[in-house]
């Protein structure tokens, strides 16, 4: 059987890293996990194994939870630390203020208590703004840290950084979640292992992202302290983030997880994105605005320049001031970059 092809298999775009298509490996374990029939929800071996690698990776005490999405990841988490009062201190530049429309609010039930930042990262100074009122009944309690590693804005916290905020939000009774959709740019920008980043830092509980990474779909919740959470069985059904075909998704991150693919694929996203920064730099025709440590470069250019460059690559305007966020995935490649940077040049 033949099927149509409606795009051009040569467009590669600077719009987002899940505009990307799937590795190959990761095809070839969907592949390879197709044939016959397995029991559903979860109770597979690919989910099994799973299990295992998590714990190698994260530690022995562990616990994964595939999901669908990483709306639903970071929802479904959120609840689970938090008590129906509960409130989450998060960045003002924050995924789930921004950028998940009103799931936390609709769905999660969830109550969020933002802060400004220079770059998208928090501190425990900055937090305090809004980490009062414990007791007061007619404030939501603020019970929960949620920090992105990389951020919003492509910086990565550093590993004491993050155990400055786990210490301050354990200190006050507050439970410390991760958004990690691109927790494995961070790791290989930081040159360090998932548990060392996460587990050990003080991190409750975290989602490890796929789709961002080289998979078709899939995020994976990951408990990293057990005595943090409760009822993510039936909130994850509740949330409609349990799979019935679960293995599909299991597989994925097991291909991710197994081979260091993970790792690989991040270093290589990062790179792209310092080529980009050292050809924007070397034009002098950008300003960028934040450090480049993971595979994002957040850039002001010139509206001719920026004109020019959308001929050709599609990427997303950040803000109101010119802002531009080029983003760089698995499959970018040295002469796209390069295309894109004379584009620019014009």
């Amino acid at each position: 059987m033949s099927f149509p092809l409606l795009h051009a298999q040569d467009t590669l775009s600077f719009a987002s890293d899940n505009y990307a298509g799937v590795h190959p490996h990761i095809m070839a374990a969907l592949e390879a996990a197709n044939g016959g029939h397995v029991s559903a929800y979860g109770n597979d071996p690919y989910t099994a194994h799973l299990h295992t690698l998590i714990r190698q990776h994260f530690g022995e005490q562990a616990e994964a939870w595939p999901v669908f999405n990483g709306t639903g990841a970071n929802v479904l988490g959120l609840q689970a630390l938090l008590p129906r009062w509960g409130a989450v201190v998060c960045a003002e530049s924050a995924h789930i203020h921004q950028d998940e429309n009103a799931a936390p609010q609709a769905v999660g039930g969830l109550k969020l208590w933002t802060v400004p930042t220079p770059d998208g990262k928090l501190t425990p100074e900055l937090i305090a703004r809004q980490a009062h009122g414990w007791g007061n009944e007619h404030r939501a309690q603020p019970l929960a840290v949620y920090l992105s590693q990389s951020t919003e804005c492509g910086t990565c916290y550093q590993i004491e950084e993050i155990r400055a905020i786990a210490d301050y939000a354990h200190r006050h009774g507050m439970a410390v979640f991760m958004d990690g959709a691109r927790l494995a740019n961070a790791a290989a920008f930081l040159d360090t292992d998932l548990k060392t980043l996460s587990t050990d830092a003080g991190v409750d509980l975290l989602s490890f992202g796929g789709t961002k990474n080289g998979l078709m779909f899939g995020e994976c919740l990951v408990v990293c302290r057990p005595e943090a959470v409760s009822g993510l069985a039936y909130l994850r059904k509740i949330n409609l983030q349990l799979a019935s075909k679960m293995r599909f998704i299991s597989a994925q991150l097991i291909a991710l997880l197994e081979s260091g693919l993970w790792r690989q694929n991040a270093e290589h996203a990062n790179r792209m994105a310092q080529r980009l920064a050292a050809g924007l730099r070397q034009n002098g025709e950008a300003n960028i605005l934040y450090p480049v440590e993971a595979n994002a470069v957040f850039a002001q250019l010139p509206p001719d320049a920026a004109a020019r460059a959308r001929r050709h690559f599609d990427f997303y305007d950040w803000d109101q001031q010119g802002t531009v966020r080029l983003m760089c995935s698995y499959d970018t490649q040295p002469e796209h970059v390069d295309a894109l940077l004379a584009a620019i040049r014009g």
